[in-house]
């Protein structure tokens, strides 16, 4: 009795000192003990122990894609001044656009017309050819034995981590693009997360995705129950769009010819910028982001979704991206501004754009303007060629009338291939599981079409008219060929 009486008596006294130095306005009562000796209240989650796990991924290479970098070295910043370590900060990036000879600030990216330098500090962990679906893989399963390169960090996350993914780069109907190796496929995808969650070594994942058709990636593939929560750039059908480009308002300094930054992207990063990340939710914040990413014109919006557990999205960003709130000093381009955006470019159109304008600005007769009409030129080529092909093969799968029908208004390989399965087989959710004939007929179709495009790419990089600008080229020095992504 005389202990639970001191015990009170010395609370009260607190509760006393604490009104008298003006600290606070109110009576602290017994039952706030708890809060001033620092431990947390019967029931709460005490998440003292958990680490902030991150992985950051940039899919592409070449200054025309300048902004997947510059997306990813924004992100960075945002998680090391929330205060997560570099040593639980995993960065994947080709790391070919700080120095690349086109970029008129030498060692320096931005992320927005007016940001600051995002490349500073940042890890390089996997870059050039170590960007890889198998070390990306690896790394979010914590396999250091499956690596092949890079740094060696992977995320050796425990049952109370959470872990943040955010990947920056094009895509297509069921992929991600990488700069090396293979793509990432949404199945295979899907199975590593699935294999993640069964070894119990996270609490919660949150995964970012910008990209085209990156709704695909996750639309009837994620399940609920594995404490993952995906929002998405785009749905499955559809681009998603840069922002910060030439001739667009807003746009980059003068002496940039390529975009800045992805409108999905800086549209999460710039609202973490300016808010405070211990208050504002996933929810919040997918709901911004979609606003400003969609637009009044459906041709150049895309639509934000998310997948999962949406019960994840009550959770403050905080969670995930650190605990320091927004110093109020961060300008950007959105401050102030409409809810929807403009001045946005079609993902796929944004390297026509960059090599249009490089040609532009280079000199008159110079070696310069040669090389930017060549990348220009065979761009065009490409997708000229691509096309032709590809409604000649819809010609042969689905007639001519059908074809055409198809074929009115923007035409995308990966929409071609989603009908395939859809006008022989019904939608593949559909598919009863023992219809192995059907599936046989699918992978054939999928093969041919494989070895079509294959085809179709060798005739395009050795004809007559790639080798006809190469053989004029003024520098006897000649570039390889171009990794291009649909």
């Amino acid at each position: 009795m005389m202990v639970r009486c001191t015990a009170a008596l010395f609370l009260l006294a607190l509760s006393i000192v604490s009104v008298a130095d003006g600290r606070h306005d109110f009576l602290n009562l017994p039952s706030e003990g708890r809060r001033l000796f620092g431990t947390p209240p019967v029931g709460a989650y005490d998440d003292s122990a958990a680490t902030k796990w991150a992985v950051l991924v940039a899919g592409s290479n070449g200054y025309e894609n300048y902004r997947h970098q510059a997306d990813v070295c924004h992100a960075y910043q945002i998680l090391k001044r929330g205060g997560l370590k570099d040593e639980n900060i995993i960065v994947f990036m080709y790391d070919d656009i700080a120095n690349n000879v086109e970029n008129p600030r030498p060692g320096v990216i931005i992320n927005s017309p007016h940001g600051e330098d995002v490349y500073k500090g940042v890890p390089k962990d996997y870059v050039g050819e170590d960007v890889t679906a198998h070390n990306f893989f690896a790394v979010l399963l914590g396999n250091k034995t499956a690596l092949k390169g890079g740094s060696g960090k992977v995320v050796d996350s425990g049952p109370n981590d959470h872990i943040f993914v955010y990947y920056a780069d094009h895509g297509a109907a069921g992929l991600l693009a990488m700069p090396a190796g293979r793509e990432i496929y949404a199945d295979e995808l899907i199975n590593v997360l699935k294999k993640k969650h069964a070894s119990g070594t996270y609490k919660s994942l949150v995964f970012y995705v910008e990209a085209c058709e990156s709704g695909s990636m996750f639309e009837g593939l994620l399940p609920e129950g594995l404490n993952i929560y995906a929002t998405t750039a785009s749905n499955s059908e559809e681009s998603s769009y840069a922002i910060y480009c030439p001739g667009y308002d807003p746009s980059p300094p003068p002496e940039y010819d390529t975009c800045l930054g992805d409108t999905y992207s800086v549209s999460w990063m710039e609202d973490s910028d300016s808010h405070n990340l211990q208050t504002e939710t996933l929810k919040q914040q997918y709901q911004l982001v979609k606003n400003r990413t969609a637009s009044q014109d459906p041709d150049l919006s895309s639509h934000v979704m998310q997948f999962g557990d949406l019960k994840l999205s009550a959770e403050t960003l905080s969670v995930y991206m650190g605990t320091e709130p927004s110093k109020g000093n961060h300008t950007t381009a959105y401050d102030n501004s409409p809810s929807h955006l403009s001045g946005v470019v079609n993902q796929r159109d944004a390297d026509v754009l960059h090599f249009w304008y490089k040609f532009r600005s280079a000199p008159e007769g110079s070696a310069k303007k040669f090389e930017a009409q060549k990348q220009l030129a065979l761009a065009m080529a490409q997708r000229t060629h691509v096309d032709s092909s590809i409604q000649l093969i819809g010609k042969l799968l689905f007639g001519i009338e059908k074809a055409l029908k198809y074929n009115s208004g923007r035409f995308e390989i990966g929409f071609l291939v989603k009908r395939i399965g859809n006008f022989y087989c019904k939608p593949f959710r559909l598919l009863p599981v023992d219809n192995s004939n059907i599936f046989r007929f699918l992978s054939a179709v999928a093969v041919s079409l494989r070895d079509i495009i294959t085809e179709i790419w060798n005739s395009l990089v050795e004809g007559p008219l790639y080798q006809a600008l190469k053989s004029s080229e003024p520098s006897a020095q000649h570039s390889s060929r171009p990794k291009i992504h649909t």
